[in-house]
């Protein structure tokens, strides 16, 4: 799905972070900017799928896997570390994934946080966007071992809390708590 071969340079860094609607990946991700400070991008899925694109749901042929794998290679080739985010189901991501990963020259990092369905409707029910979706909803989306199936790609268990789930992709990505080995992009 990417037009070129090469993306980002032997020094970038590219995590993709997934799991079912509820598993706690946006926060994840957030966190994980804020010990790294700027520049560094997330890229969400729900933010490039419902917001930008304005689809509703994944369906073949839709465009989200492609524009979010470019965007990541533009930020990449543009030194930018990124985290790509979101449910990203292997039906409709796995073959974008893929080629991402792929064509990286630098880092890749891939984590699966593997929830169970009656932990993440506990968890959507303290979100913000609650309303937004039922428990329904969340039910025909959910894919208990939605796995990548590429090599390096680690499952992170319920029972990881918040704190150590980005402690542990903080430490695989060399950001420390005052991340000054990084040159913050123009």
């Amino acid at each position: 799905m990417l037009d070129c071969e090469q993306v980002g340079s032997p020094d970038s860094l590219l995590i993709i972070l997934r799991g079912p609607s509820g598993a706690g990946k946006s926060s994840v991700a957030e966190a994980v900017r804020r010990r790294h400070g700027r520049g560094l991008s997330v890229l969400g899925q729900d933010v490039m799928r419902r917001q930008l694109l304005w689809e509703k749901k994944d369906v073949p042929g839709g465009l989200t896997p492609g524009f979010i794998t470019h965007s990541a290679g533009f930020l990449l080739d543009a030194g930018w570390p990124v985290i790509v985010e979101g449910i990203l189901s292997s039906t409709f991501y796995r073959p974008a994934l893929q080629d991402l990963v792929a064509a990286h020259r630098g880092r890749t990092l891939l984590y699966f946080l593997q929830v169970e369905l009656i932990e993440t409707f506990t968890r959507h029910a303290s979100r913000p966007e609650a309303a937004e979706f039922s428990t329904a909803d969340m039910a025909t989306w959910f894919e208990p071992d939605d796995r990548l199936g590429i090599p390096g790609e680690v499952v992170i268990p319920q029972t990881s809390s918040l704190r150590d789930t980005v402690e542990r992709i903080c430490r695989d990505a060399q950001i420390g708590a005052r991340h000054l080995g990084h040159r913050e992009p123009a």
